[in-house]
């Protein structure tokens, strides 16, 4: 079986499609304070149940907002504007995330006899996050088979790790992904802003995929 990490996305969301083409998938979401966590859990749940999880496991990461440093844990810092061509790390950044989801779901998976962990990271088109590149996971595979039980098998997979996002909607949409079911606006819980770096990336996807992107925007932001 599979432990597929599940944020509500766009990715997250094309990854779970993949995994359950080999795999029974037990379905892992985090509430670590982020800004439109209660839209995120709705979305995970719908697509837990479109997909039919084998099993489900909603955990908290409390130390996220007590440790600060990102504009989706603390309230008092603003969502920045979107901007694709943006080098530096944007400040949605949160602080070594991924290795804290993955360690706990590694540990689910230990516990279940899971022989895979799926996470849907994009280098592409990550807005420079470090923790999305192909080296960390390579490095994390390693830690892995060093800090497990002997003749654990567990590895990381990230199928869409060299995908645009374009490709990840034709993908998705091959797949029959229910993207309809989907969450990635930073700071609204209603409708999509479409100003954010994460609705700026979903709607140029759609666009380049030559697709109408099935969630609501508000008006202002559904025409970028």
């Amino acid at each position: 079986g599979a432990v597929v990490l599940v944020s509500g996305g766009m990715d997250s969301c094309v990854t779970a499609a993949i995994a359950r083409q080999k795999f029974t998938i037990a379905m892992l979401h985090f509430q670590y304070g982020q800004r439109t966590g209660s839209r995120e859990l709705r979305a995970f749940h719908d697509l837990a149940d479109h997909y039919r999880a084998a099993d489900r496991l909603v955990a908290g990461l409390e130390i996220f907002p007590l440790i600060g440093g990102s504009a989706l844990t603390d309230r008092t810092r603003p969502i920045p504007p979107g901007r694709l061509r943006r080098r530096e790390i944007p400040d949605t950044y949160v602080p070594f995330r991924n290795a804290n989801l993955l360690s706990a779901a590694v540990s689910w998976a230990e516990r279940l006899g899971a022989e895979r962990v799926f996470m849907g990271a994009v280098q592409e088109d990550s807005s420079g996050y470090p923790d999305c590149r192909r080296e960390f996971f390579e490095a994390f595979n390693r830690v892995i088979s060093l800090g497990t039980r002997p003749g654990t098998k567990i590895r990381i997979e990230v199928p869409l790790i060299a995908m645009s996002k374009a490709e990840i909607v034709r993908e998705g949409n091959r797949l029959d992904a229910p993207l309809h079911l989907t969450w990635s606006c930073y700071q609204r819980t209603d409708r999509a802003c479409g100003k954010c770096d994460s609705c700026l990336l979903r709607l140029r996807a759609f666009r380049e995929a030559g697709e109408i992107d099935p969630i609501q925007y508000l008006p202002e932001g559904q025409s970028r």
